[in-house]
């Protein structure tokens, strides 16, 4: 009976990685634009407004119970959908959430409507809900893994370029040697 269960608590002991993984899937591999959108985590925690999310949106996100204190920007668009990017400006919670949210106001009730996506600077996504007039639930990553490339690239695309600035030439002027050169040509 012993080497029987032995076997079993081995076989269970093997098991339990390979569940605990088909639970969490590996997070979707990086964005190509890494770099860039580090660059526009640094803009919004520079420029960004003071606001926070939600404790319920916070929570399913997995980034606490309380509300999270965010730098964000956020963009509307033509259809009343607000895209936006919040950086974490809690110490212990490097976080990036981006959302495409519209906000929908149906007699007494104010809700919003759209998806949130869990991310890093790094651009690797890391959670995926969608949010509705019944709340929010998590979705697979590649449900709208298309979608969350495309914000991210918008913001790219809206984040003010931090290339290296060209410094302009100093204007034309004889050098020295030159102006030496003339007074010995006198």
């Amino acid at each position: 009976m012993k080497r029987y269960y032995s076997k079993f608590l081995i076989v269970a002991l093997a098991l339990i990685p390979v569940a605990l993984l088909s639970q969490n899937p590996a997070p979707t591999p990086s964005h190509p634009d890494q770099a860039e959108l580090s660059k526009v985590e640094e803009w919004v925690l520079s420029q960004g407004t003071v606001e926070s999310i939600a404790a319920e949106l916070a929570a399913i996100l997995g980034l606490g119970s309380d509300r999270l204190p965010v730098k964000l920007k956020s963009f509307r668009t033509s259809d009343g959908v607000s895209h936006t990017f919040a950086v974490s400006t809690n110490p212990s919670q490097k976080a990036i959430v981006i959302s495409a949210l519209k906000t929908i106001v149906d007699k007494m009730k104010i809700y919003s409507v759209g998806t949130a996506w869990l991310t890093d600077r790094s651009g690797t996504l890391r959670q995926t809900i969608a949010v509705d007039a019944s709340g929010a639930r998590v979705l697979p990553d590649n449900a709208r893994a298309a979608e969350f490339n495309n914000i991210t690239a918008f913001f790219i695309k809206k984040a003010p370029a931090t290339a290296p600035s060209i410094t302009s030439s100093p204007s034309p002027r004889t050098s020295a040697t030159a102006a030496r050169r003339k007074e010995e040509a006198k």
